[in-house]
């Protein structure tokens, strides 16, 4: 449907196709009462290069057709090389990536017919009367106004908001292939902290099995800075040869990321008819860096309410489990605990089916108590008293875009 200048007009307009964009876009197009368009940038510098998601589910899940693989257990190993291994039943672990996950968004798109993609760069999102109106500029330079009642937004923030705690959740992945069976298919490495820690923050290594001669390896810091690429590789080079012991290997592809872990808080509204999603919109856990499980419980709530007549984007997380984060943050940056004791302790003495649930926000008062009871009671209960009397200062925002809008997360 076009206005009367032939501005074409949606009910919503979703900006980006990162997993926040896609992941709306397939709600409201599988939804099917509501017409949809979908901005992506066009091939080139712009767009981004294929990416990684990663969050827990329990079967069945809606997107197992399209996961790369799924594991049944989860490891870490503490500094001193203690190893925990976990089974989340019924959650599973999944890793999805941005490729295969576009074409079964594309297809939802493709089925309804009040849908559309539209491939420009999107430059300005303003308001006008009767909703909100999107800049984009075309792959052959040509300037598109693209108007609808309400627009989505998942655009990474060019700033930060004001924060108590900033940290960046960086990291450098290689995906890998050995020349003999080195992984264990079954068995996710979460957090292996076996490797030289930072004077500030923690470092750990990621390792996700794709076959028993594949996997995905990463090394990942939260600190306050990235690292250069040359750091990075000699990080991986050591922990891929030194720690794991791979032998012979070679590296198929690589990927790099940063995403801000920080207690900022994030604006979900940037107009009567513009909303945040996404990690603009405050879909990325604090203390952690995870979001796509997020997203998702934001995406269907959005189309939820849109089918009531309703626009609203609601808080990804509680208020509890936001202040616990903001309290792990600060704990973390002051060097008040050890982060590789206190992860290793959390996957030790906590269920893991529960801690999982801790992690994405879904446990009750109760469970969330005797949780905090097996981390170092004094130095957060110290964190906890000190943070209100905190100032929230300006932020710079990370140097690079976030994958896990999870990138892994």
């Amino acid at each position: 449907m076009d206005d009367d200048n032939g501005t074409p007009v949606a009910d919503v307009l979703v900006v980006g196709a990162g997993a926040a964009g896609l992941s709306l876009a397939y709600r409201l197009a599988t939804c099917g009462s509501t017409t949809v368009t979908l901005v992506e940038p066009p091939e080139g510098p712009l767009r981004p290069p294929e990416r990684t998601w990663c969050y827990w589910a329990p079967d069945p899940d809606e997107f197992a057709d399209a996961a790369d693989a799924t594991w049944s257990r989860l490891r870490v190993h503490g500094p001193d090389g203690t190893e925990v291994t976990v089974d989340p039943a019924p959650l599973r672990y999944r890793m999805l990536r941005s490729a295969p996950f576009e074409r079964l968004v594309y297809a939802a798109l493709d089925r309804h017919p009040g849908a559309r993609v539209v491939r420009a760069t999107a430059d300005a999102v303003r308001e006008v009367p009767g909703g909100a109106e999107v800049r984009c500029v075309t792959p052959e330079g040509r300037t598109l106004a693209l108007r609808a009642r309400r627009v989505f937004d998942s655009r990474p923030p060019r700033t930060l908001p004001p924060a108590r705690t900033l940290l960046l959740q960086h990291f450098r992945g290689w995906f890998v292939r050995t020349c003999a069976e080195r992984f264990d298919p079954a068995v996710a490495e979460l957090m292996d902290f076996r490797v030289p820690q930072p004077r500030h923050g923690l470092a750990f290594g990621y390792v996700l099995p794709l076959a028993a001669d594949r996997a995905l390896i990463e090394y990942t810091e939260f600190s306050r800075a990235p690292l250069t690429v040359d750091a990075y590789e000699t990080a991986l080079g050591h922990y891929c040869r030194t720690v794991l012991r791979l032998g012979a290997f070679t590296v198929e592809a690589a990927e790099q990321g940063v995403i801000p872990m920080t207690d900022g808080r994030f604006p979900r509204r940037a107009g009567s008819a513009v909303f945040r999603i996404g990690t603009a919109g405050g879909a990325t856990r604090p203390a952690t860096g995870y979001t796509f499980a997020a997203v998702q419980r934001q995406s269907r709530a959005i189309a939820a309410a849109l089918g009531d007549g309703r626009a609203s984007v609601p808080p990804p997380y509680g208020r509890r489990a936001l202040a616990m984060d903001a309290v792990l943050l600060r704990a973390l940056d002051t060097g008040r605990i050890d982060g590789p004791e206190f992860f290793t302790r959390l996957f030790r003495r906590t269920p893991a089916e529960r801690l999982l649930r801790f992690l994405d926000g879904a446990t009750s008062p109760w469970e969330d108590i005797g949780i905090g009871l097996h981390t170092p009671v004094a130095p957060m209960l110290r964190t906890a008293i000190e943070l209100p009397f905190l100032p929230r200062r300006p932020r710079p925002g990370p140097t690079a875009a976030p994958r896990r809008e999870e990138s892994r997360r």
